[in-house]
């Protein structure tokens, strides 16, 4: 069968030549698209706010005359997404826009929905089945920059943490073979501890806590999202810090600022997963509904924020300008993620859309740019039958300063 988004596109294009005007989608089909917002893991504040900025930006216009958007929350079980999206496709789902707990086990609904029409937009995590766009920043290095500005920092030895994510992951397997191919270089560098902590600050600082108490003398933390609760996890056992990396939630990046927080031995990077892929999957794919896009399905590559402590500014205001990258604590809570706007691909949201879900007064939505980043073929993470680049952990944000 025909994709259903393939059959309005040509449609509108047709009318458009025959100098027919097209009022919208909405009004060529009498009805709005029906888009599902689907999420696997849940209860963190990345999720949060990468669902909120989607609800923002489906009840902004022309939007919010254009779309009906319905949230579904399975859980980390595949079997429950899988289900999840057969009931979605049975109810005829235009589009799927979601974050897939496993990048493999989804692949045969997934090509099921395609065949009957539905589009599917995956962000964030990624799924090899082929007829499914992924939008994500993992083929740009967070692991291995992350790793190497750690070993940067340690001069090359000393006993490191391993804070993961969520097992089974595609976002967590690329993270950790990234790092993992930078500390296997280094004999100086022992992982004496690696736990999951499931992207969120109070998992973190309780495995972190578990983790001290074997090993106090740790000299570093390599962690995905949740960093911060490994700040509060040292802060409880004594009043000393060391090197860390981190993703970007606004705790940790005011601390990696915070001069009395680099006294204790505070040094590192604030980079990691920014919940605006979620705006960025779905206003593509309803640029592909509306007929305003063709794109084949594709690895779309959201390039990977890069923050050191000396580049932290924090805003004055509710949106990201003059350069800020982090809102105050009066303003937003310390597990905020701060990569969740972005001022050429999500003009139309702020800080409130973030935290509650809702639409910029006055604001309407704006086309996305005309270039989609490609992003690399990545064998088990976003595609099957393909070859790794040779250089697939190339380091693309910093540069070794101390040699193996």
């Amino acid at each position: 069968m025909k994709a259903r988004h393939n059959k309005l596109s040509l449609s509108l294009l047709a009318l458009a030549t025959a100098g027919v005007l097209v009022a919208g989608p909405a009004a060529a089909q009498d009805k709005k698209f029906k888009v599902y917002l689907s999420l696997s893991y849940s209860g963190n504040a990345w999720q949060s706010e990468a669902a909120n900025i989607v609800k923002a930006l489906a009840a902004t216009p022309p939007y919010n005359e254009q779309v009906e958007l319905i949230e579904v929350i399975s859980g980390t079980d595949p079997q429950a997404q899988i289900s999840a999206y057969e009931s979605m496709i049975d109810d005829g789902a235009d589009a799927i826009v979601s974050f897939p707990i496993s990048s493999t086990a989804l692949n045969r609904t997934i090509k099921r929905g395609c065949d009957e029409g539905v589009l599917f937009f995956m962000y964030d995590a990624t799924v090899t089945e082929s007829c499914a766009y992924n939008v994500s920043y993992l083929s740009s290095g967070f692991g291995e920059n992350t790793a190497q500005a750690l070993v940067n920092e340690l001069g090359g030895k000393g006993k490191i943490f391993l804070s993961r994510g969520v097992p089974g992951n595609s976002v967590d397997k690329r993270h950790t073979d990234g790092a993992m191919s930078v500390f296997s270089k280094y004999p100086g560098i022992e992982v004496v501890a690696e736990y999951y902590s499931f992207w969120d600050d109070r998992t973190t600082q309780q495995e972190t806590a578990k983790a001290l108490a074997a090993h106090p003398d740790v000299d570093g933390i390599w962690a995905q999202a949740g960093e911060y609760g490994a700040i509060q996890a040292m802060l409880d056992a004594g009043d000393r810090l060391v090197p860390m990396t981190g993703e970007n939630s606004a705790g940790f990046r005011l601390a990696l600022a915070d001069p009395d927080m680099q006294a204790k031995g505070l040094r590192g990077v604030s980079a990691g997963s920014p919940p605006a892929q979620a705006g960025y999957a779905f206003k593509l794919a309803m640029e592909i509904l509306t007929g305003q896009r063709e794109l084949e399905p594709m690895n779309i590559e959201y390039p990977l924020p890069w923050v050191p402590a000396a580049d932290v500014k924090v805003c004055e205001g509710d949106s990201y300008e003059n350069g800020c990258n982090v809102f105050p604590p009066e303003k937003v809570p310390s597990s905020f993620v701060s990569e969740v706007l972005n001022p050429v691909l999500l003009p139309e949201v702020n800080v409130e859309s973030a935290l509650n879900g809702t639409p910029v007064p006055g604001a309407t939505i704006q086309p996305l740019p005309a270039e989609v980043p490609q992003a690399n073929n990545e064998p088990g993470i976003n595609c099957q039958d393909c070859e790794a680049p040779a250089d697939l952990y190339k380091l693309t944000k910093v540069e070794p300063t101390v040699q193996p």
